[in-house]
């Protein structure tokens, strides 16, 4: 494997050995303390425009699989790993993950101290970043002047560009709005309901033409902020509100809460693994997550809106909950792929709350 860096913002470049494409790439370095589930974060959609740092540290020991992905491609930006396993256990069947990195075109670097990258980026924050074979210099140049990956919008380079239909006959009809949706989320909901996947920026004229029963609102990647989602979809959701039954799921309970006149605002290193502990019904979940943002409790006061589930490592907000609507919204993910599936029953609660309606 040839030589690599990886070059930071603040102007640390640490070496590594490159694997995967032996090309260049930037964006947000960020990292998940998951165990295991890498092809999963990997092919996340909400990982768009960012350099994904395993805190675990030996990965490919399973290999990768056409079973373990949630979107049709890898999603990532770059893959920052401490040891990389190219000789996957056979007990599992799993091809080696470098020629699938590289069959992708997305760039690895191993042999890095991870431990010591991930204690930087909680210290100081997610910041720039970039993989690099020559000029770790000259790149560092590069990474100060580029632009914040989630100054883009990402949410419009993942978002189906046209209306699916997945039939469910007799079952109720749901709409989804989305922003960069998981294949395991897709699956959750076409077991339960009649399902149109439809484009973020979709407007109201569909959901009246097509006699839509209730709303989903799902993860994805960038800052729930940007001008190109409170002028589509928030405005759209400030329009339906008090018409449709509502579940959103990470990105989706942002969008929630600023169609309601709540904001939102960026973490210093946000949440991503599969072991966050949230506090909900009296009880303790253990979650899987992956946002670098959340919700500001003081701009939700007269909303309608109250929040229901917060995270007991740091008291933010994990989920709403309207007090009149049929409206709710969790910032971790229930699908749990990877992680637990504590939360699963969360989508039969939409089940039962669209046939409430009837």
């Amino acid at each position: 494997m040839a030589k690599c860096f990886l070059v930071l913002e603040d102007g640390t470049i640490m070496e590594g050995t490159g694997f995967g494409h032996l090309g260049d790439a930037s964006g947000e370095v960020v990292f998940s303390t998951g165990m295991g589930g890498y092809q999963e974060s990997l092919t996340d959609p909400s990982f768009s425009g960012q350099i994904l740092t395993m805190s675990y540290p030996l990965i490919g020991n399973y290999g990768v699989s056409p079973n373990d992905v949630e979107s049709d491609r890898v999603q990532v930006s770059g893959f920052v790993v401490r040891e990389l396993c190219d000789v996957p256990s056979p007990g599992y069947g799993g091809r080696p993950l470098g020629p699938y990195l590289e069959e992708q075109g997305i760039p690895g670097i191993a042999g890095v101290d991870t431990r010591s990258l991930i204690i930087k980026i909680r210290s100081a924050g997610t910041m720039k970043g970039a993989i690099v074979h020559d000029d770790p210099e000259g790149a560092l140049e590069r990474v100060r002047r580029m632009p914040h990956p989630a100054e883009d919008n990402l949410v419009g380079k993942v978002s189906t560009k046209e209306v699916l239909h997945f039939p469910r006959p007799g079952a109720k009809r749901v709409a989804v709005l989305d922003c960069g949706v998981k294949l395991s989320i897709m699956e959750e909901l076409r077991r339960r309901f009649d399902v149109y996947q439809l484009p973020y920026d979709t407007g109201v004229k569909f959901f009246r033409d097509h006699e839509i029963d209730g709303v989903f609102l799902t993860n994805g990647p960038g800052d729930p902020s940007h001008p190109s989602l409170t002028g589509t979809i928030v405005a759209t959701l400030r329009r339906i509100r008090d018409d449709y039954p509502m579940m959103g799921i990470c990105m989706g309970n942002h969008l929630i809460c600023q169609a309601f006149g709540g904001s939102t605002f960026k973490l210093k290193f946000g949440h991503r693994g599969e072991n966050q502990p949230v506090r909900f019904r009296d009880r303790v979940f253990i979650t899987s997550q992956n946002h670098g943002y959340a919700e500001d409790p003081a701009t939700l006061e007269g909303s309608g809106l109250e929040i229901d589930q917060v995270n007991v490592n740091d008291g933010t907000v994990e989920g709403l909950r309207h007090r009149e609507l049929p409206i709710f919204s969790v910032q971790y993910h229930p699908e749990a792929r990877p992680g637990p599936r504590d939360t699963g029953f969360l989508f039969d609660d939409f089940v039962k709350m669209l046939e409430a309606r009837r």
